[in-house]
């Protein structure tokens, strides 16, 4: 007794077996595409993404005044390795005068050498010619230079940090540091610097930066954590360069009684500024010499 087929010659049970070997490959693709494991690579992207992007010390600042400022970090992407790596890069300026930074740098990120237990390895250089990189990432891309220039441009390494992927479901997302013993660093009496790196969720950083003597005594740097960096709200990017008045301003919209407070803050700023960066950088991120 012959089987049944179908108006174009398939059997059914033939069509069962073809029907059934889709549905397992199909299953197995999608599996294969759910259960797929991250890549160094991503990691790397990924980091890059939260570093990027405005972001203020405000809320920490407002906190305690007496320890930590409120600063303007900005990053953005300035160009890409031949082996993909990317390079950032990375300002930091008071809230008041963003058009002024006093740190600027560039950060190589690109995944952990294999023989090491990390995923992610962030590491800053000093840049040849500051001057022609203030303010890069405001100007129109047409204005700032270009990747061969930014890649020529890349001068001394100043720090590593080695960073670790946290499991899912927690508030931090990656978080490292840099090898014992840190980084030789001058600055202020040091001997060397250490560095921590925290990326949390909703793209918030936390970055702590202390420098050390020869006896590992602290010389510079906060004592109560790392700078709390948050994004800026979607407006600030471009309200920022029209903050003529910012006390003023912080009067109006406070009017709480601590009016004296801001302005005693203000002084306070601009009198450290002043005096130079020996004033300012020690309790700041990504320490250069």
């Amino acid at each position: 007794m012959g089987s049944e087929t179908d108006g174009k010659g398939w059997s059914k049970a033939a069509r069962g077996v073809v029907i059934k070997a889709l549905l397992v490959a199909g299953g197995a693709l999608l599996l294969r595409r759910l259960t797929k494991s991250t890549t160094r690579w991503d990691h790397a992207r990924f980091v890059s993404h939260s570093l990027s992007g405005e972001k203020f010390s405000k809320e920490q600042a407002a906190r305690d005044p007496d320890n930590y400022f409120n600063i303007r970090l900005l990053t953005c992407p300035a160009a890409e390795m031949v082996d993909g790596s990317r390079v950032l890069y990375f300002e930091q300026a008071f809230w008041r005068t963003p058009q002024k930074p006093f740190r600027q740098r560039f950060l190589l990120v690109k995944p952990c050498p294999k023989e090491l237990k990390c995923d992610v390895e962030v590491s800053s250089f000093g840049i040849r010619d500051m001057e022609e990189y203030k303010n890069f990432c405001d100007r129109p891309r047409d204005q700032r230079p270009q990747s061969d220039e930014v890649i020529g441009d890349v001068a001394e390494h100043l720090t590593t940090i080695h960073l670790k992927r946290y499991d899912r479901g927690k508030r931090c997302l990656y978080e490292g540091s840099t090898p014992p013993g840190g980084f030789p660093n001058s600055w202020n009496g040091a001997a060397y610097c250490t560095s921590d790196l925290a990326i949390l969720k909703n793209q918030e950083l936390h970055f702590w930066e202390r420098g050390y003597d020869e006896d590992g005594q602290q010389v510079w740097g906060p004592k109560n954590g790392p700078y709390e960096f948050k994004p800026a709200p979607a407006s600030s990017f471009s309200d920022v360069f029209s903050l003529k008045f910012p006390l003023l301003q912080s009067i109006e919209k406070r009017g709480d009684g601590s009016q004296g407070t801001d302005a005693m803050r203000v002084n306070k700023e601009v009198g450290q500024y002043a005096q130079g960066r020996k004033a300012i950088l020690g309790g700041l991120v990504m320490t250069g010499r």
